[in-house]
């Protein structure tokens, strides 16, 4: 999968699958015998933030009250609330400039309106800019434009992803703006053009009861969010698959030709394959982790022998 002229493996962890340093979490060393591996695929850091927050993730607790798992129906429910210590100490302490393998570094911008968002990212653009020389590989950006989860009017996001990609353009690498699939597809289209845009990644939760594509109450038994004290938090697992295939089987017979990173429900090896033949570049790897771990090695090694397959058939790899 090149993207913005780098190289990654097609199969990518989604941003949180991993944590901040590529190590995962408490669990990740015991089930990794098991399948949970993601050696082979492309490191994508947990999302950071500018400054520290403190979310809703409490580093004392190994089962946190914010993130909910039903194995059997292949769900989760999740309001961490992007906890972590900020960019800065994360440029110290993560090992990012020593990995060798191209990755990406993921980052949101959190304030309440337009100019503070703005701010926000060029203040993290500032600090990385210093960071690059140090790096011993190449890296890309994912920009975090989860639509409702910050408040974002779709009728004014173009502009918006616009001034951050020409915010972002002095580090060039790859930009890759992240949304989820309730952003418009022709929005997606047009973001694309832009020419600092790289790529897009439609791979995040879907905030609770923000479709009527999902049934809420059917899946958890309930009419209000069982996070609710965390504000609803976003849902993951096999729901999201046919909003994310229907996303971008819509954009690209809408003329997106730029690379996508496809996530949400991919499950099994029969997921990763309808993910790629819709159009998809590459696919992201995330609530699998909880919910069928020990599939995810299994599954990186069948797209990359499928994505491989494909190019050395000359089947238009346009968008591989």
């Amino acid at each position: 999968m090149i993207i913005g002229g780098v190289k990654f493996h097609p199969a990518i962890n989604a941003s949180g699958a991993r944590g901040f340093d590529g190590t995962g979490y408490w669990f990740h060393s015991i089930l990794k015998p098991f399948g949970l591996n993601y050696d082979e695929s492309t490191f994508v850091a947990k999302t950071t933030t500018l400054k520290p927050r403190q979310g809703n993730m409490r580093s004392t607790t190994w089962f946190p009250d914010c993130i909910m798992v039903k194995l059997l129906k292949g769900i989760t429910l999740n309001a961490v609330g992007l906890t972590g210590p900020g960019a800065e100490a994360l440029f110290e302490l993560a090992g990012w400039q020593e990995r060798t393998k191209p990755f990406f570094l993921s980052f949101m911008s959190v304030a309440s309106n337009q100019d503070g968002r703005l701010a926000e990212l060029e203040n993290f653009v500032q600090l990385l800019a210093k960071e690059l020389s140090a790096f011993q590989t190449r890296i890309g950006l994912k920009i975090n434009f989860s639509c409702p989860n910050v408040g974002l009017n779709p009728s004014k996001l173009i502009g918006e992803v616009s001034q951050a990609m020409d915010i972002c353009r002095q580090l060039n690498i790859p930009i890759v703006p992240k949304f989820n699939a309730l952003l418009p597809f022709e929005i997606g289209v047009e973001i694309s053009k832009d020419p600092a845009c790289s790529g897009l990644c439609v791979s995040n939760t879907i905030p609770w009861n923000s479709t009527n594509r999902i049934n809420w109450q059917r899946l958890f038994g309930v009419n209000d969010s069982p996070l609710a004290k965390y504000g609803g938090g976003g849902l993951g697992g096999a729901p999201l698959l046919p909003l994310v295939l229907d996303w971008i089987r819509s954009a690209r017979r809408h003329g997106l030709t730029k690379p996508i990173i496809g996530g949400g429900g991919i499950l099994s090896k029969k997921d990763a394959k309808a993910m790629v033949l819709t159009g998809a570049s590459g696919i992201s790897l995330g609530s699998i982790s909880l919910l069928r771990p020990w599939r995810i090695a299994g599954i990186i090694r069948y797209v990359n022998k499928l994505y491989r397959r494909l190019e050395n058939e000359n089947k238009d790899c346009s968008a591989l």
